[in-house]
C-alpha cells in the first residue's frame, strides 16, 4: 500500500495577493471602475468585471478622449505601458474611438493589479464604518469614492436632466459602490432602474457641486498619438 500523504506532500494553496498600499489602490480601484463602465453584458445578465486573463487581449474603448487620458495617466502611475490609436470613423457625423492595448508581457500584472484594486477598494467602500478606523483610512476612504465617482462621470454614460447630474450604468456592483461614494462624500444618492441600466443621480446644486468638486483632478497633458481611419 501506498503511504498515506503527510501535510508536507498536500499541494499548497496559492497564497492571496497582498493588500495594496492606499495610493496604489485609489489607482487600481479607479482603473478597475473605468473599465467596469466600458464592460459589455455577458448574454446571462452577468459581466465579466476583470479584463482578460494573460494571452488574451486587455485593453478598453473609449468614445470619450478624457477616459482614455485618464487610463494612461492610471496605468503610468502603476508601471504599466499602454499603447493608444485612435480611429475617426462616421460619414455625416464623425467621431472618435479611443483604443488602449497593454502589451502582453504586462498583462498578468495589470490584470491582478485591477482584481485587487476592484475587490479591495469595494470591500473599503461596502464594508461600513469601523469602530477605531485609523486616520489613514478616514481618509482615503472618501478618496476611493472620488475615484468612483470621477470614472463613472468620465465613461459612464451621461445623464443629465434640469434638476439631476445622473450617470447610466449597466454593472449593478458599480451603482451600489457610487450610492455608497456619494454618502461618504456627504451627497445623498439615488439608484433609479433605467432601459437595461441603472442611473445613478444627485441634486442640481450643492450636491451636484460637492461631487463635481471632489472627482476633480489635475487634467492630464495631450500627446500625440497613432491616428487610424
Amino acid at each position: 500500500m501506498a503511504p498515506e500523504p503527510t501535510l508536507l506532500d498536500r499541494p499548497r494553496l496559492p497564497a492571496a495577493p497582498p493588500p495594496l498600499d492606499w495610493s496604489t489602490l485609489a489607482d487600481a480601484f479607479e482603473l478597475a471602475c473605468l473599465l467596469r463602465c466600458t464592460s459589455t453584458p455577458a448574454v446571462t445578465g452577468r459581466r465579466s468585471p476583470l479584463p482578460a486573463p494573460a494571452g488574451a487581449g486587455a485593453g478598453a474603448e473609449f468614445n470619450r478622449e478624457e477616459a482614455a487620458h485618464r487610463m494612461r495617466q492610471l496605468l503610468g502611475r502603476l508601471e504599466i505601458p499602454v499603447t493608444h490609436e485612435v480611429a475617426t470613423g462616421g460619414l455625416r457625423r464623425r467621431y472618435e474611438l479611443h483604443r488602449l492595448q497593454v502589451p502582453r508581457e504586462y498583462r498578468a500584472t495589470y490584470a491582478a493589479r485591477i482584481e485587487v484594486g476592484w475587490r479591495q477598494g469595494r470591500r473599503e467602500l461596502l464594508g461600513g464604518a469601523v469602530p477605531g478606523a485609523s486616520t489613514a483610512r478616514r481618509v482615503w476612504r472618501p478618496r476611493l469614492a472620488a475615484a468612483a465617482w470621477r470614472a463613472a462621470l468620465l465613461a459612464g454614460g451621461r445623464h443629465v436632466r434640469r434638476h439631476i447630474l445622473g450617470v447610466r450604468l449597466t454593472d449593478r456592483e458599480l451603482a451600489a459602490v457610487l450610492v455608497r461614494g456619494a454618502a461618504l462624500l456627504e451627497v445623498p444618492a439615488l439608484l433609479q432602474p433605467g432601459a437595461g441600466c441603472f442611473v445613478v443621480c444627485v441634486a442640481e446644486g450643492p450636491d451636484r457641486e460637492r461631487i463635481m468638486h471632489s472627482v476633480s483632478v489635475e487634467v492630464a497633458p495631450r500627446v500625440r498619438v497613432a491616428t487610424a481611419s
